[in-house]
């Protein structure tokens, strides 16, 4: 389908975004595959290439730019060019609200140059042990002591987590004021007991790096507070819509680039004497993937634009990220299918795709709580 979103600068932008993933990410996929996580030298590549942190102030090495049309050209190159593991679409979908919507004019002077660079790799460390989707019930807890915040607990599920230099937590501040209480505090490398827990075996997405974080009697200075004391809950959750639109978008992506390579495998690949393409089953499953994933564009095309226009509602946004999500793992799977035997080999890349997108349908609030969501919206 024809898009009409972009302009020209954004096109332009995209062909800078295509060759930082040619050139410095999808050569290295099996290697960081084997490693576990990604080289920083990629990412010091990408803030040199100006594709971190555009929409932190020009003052800080931003371009002062919030249009998330960039972000999802990031997103469809990463999976276009099949690159892996950088945790780009964190640092720039997820983290700027926090570090320069709720920071103050200090903290942005000390963080921000670092971040649009590609030295300081971010981490939000949310997610617990026994709070994954219901963040009201996270235990982490950081007390007062004079200049001092001292935090005590651990998270889960966290990307960059081994990378990270600079980690956004959420605390409780106050634990008998429920989700009133919960504050959010930054860490930083080095930090005494702050550690990295294992780095999780997961089934997919083996390039980056996500991990168990430690936090015992850390001490931060009270400077390292972001936003209000007590508000971290609604700062989160003002933030969430963005992050669940980034996930529709990066999982519409993953399955437009699982169909190109399944195009061309089936007009390549012959059974029977004749390209696989050709027989009815194939061809009409092909047709199907094909028409899912125009309806798809036009949504997600479509949710972009609310964004950039400032009236994307919740509710809208978990829809995207749960309509999206399935829809793109049905088209994936199907995918796969198609390769037969060769689709559950690890060399082939559709075998990686299926993997590395199952976890489209769980992180950001799994499918259940995006229904609920949008169920509650409703009036039901």
């Amino acid at each position: 389908m024809r898009r009409t979103i972009f302009s020209e600068e954004h096109e332009l932008f995209r062909q800078t975004a295509r060759t930082f993933f040619e050139r410095e990410c999808a050569p290295h996929v099996d290697d960081w595959e084997r490693a576990g996580q990604v080289s920083r030298d990629a990412w010091a590549a990408a803030g040199k290439a100006g594709l971190i942190g555009w929409e932190f102030p020009e003052e800080h090495g931003g371009q002062g730019v919030r249009d998330f049309r960039y972000n999802a050209i990031m997103a469809e190159e990463m999976a276009s060019t099949g690159s892996v593991g950088i945790g780009l679409g964190l640092q720039n979908d997820v983290i700027p609200p926090y570090l320069g919507g709720l920071t103050t004019d200090e903290q942005k002077a000390r963080w921000l140059p670092g971040v649009v660079a590609g030295e300081t790799i971010c981490a939000l460390a949310l997610s617990e042990p026994g709070a994954g989707s219901d963040l009201k019930n996270i235990r982490t807890t950081a007390r007062r002591d004079g200049d001092e915040w001292v935090i005590d607990g651990s998270k889960t599920f966290i990307t960059n987590g081994i990378l990270a230099d600079l980690v956004v937590v959420a605390c409780k501040t106050d634990p008998e004021a429920g989700h009133k209480g919960i504050s959010l505090i930054v860490v930083e490398r080095g930090a005494d007991g702050f550690e990295r827990g294992r780095k999780l075996d997961k089934i997919g997405m083996m390039a980056q790096d996500t991990a168990e974080l430690f936090f015992r009697g850390v001490r931060v200075p009270a400077e390292n507070l972001i936003g209000q004391e007590g508000r971290g809950f609604y700062h989160m959750m003002g933030n969430l819509p963005t992050e669940r639109l980034a996930i529709a978008v990066s999982s519409l992506a993953a399955a437009e680039r699982a169909f190109a390579i399944t195009l061309q495998y089936a007009g390549e690949r012959t059974a029977f004497g004749r390209p696989i393409g050709n027989f009815q089953a194939n061809r009409f499953a092909l047709a199907d993937a094909r028409a899912k994933l125009n309806a798809a564009r036009g949504y997600v095309d479509g949710c972009i634009m609310a964004l950039v226009e400032g009236h994307l509602t919740a509710d809208d946004a978990a829809a995207a990220k749960y309509w999206t999500s399935e829809t793109a793992w049905g088209v994936i799977d199907r995918c796969m299918q198609l390769f037969g035997g060769y689709g559950y080999v690890n060399e082939y890349e559709i075998a990686r795709i299926w993997r590395d997108n199952r976890v489209q349908r769980v992180y950001g609030g799994t499918s259940e709580i995006m229904q609920e969501i949008v169920g509650r919206s409703l009036g039901l």
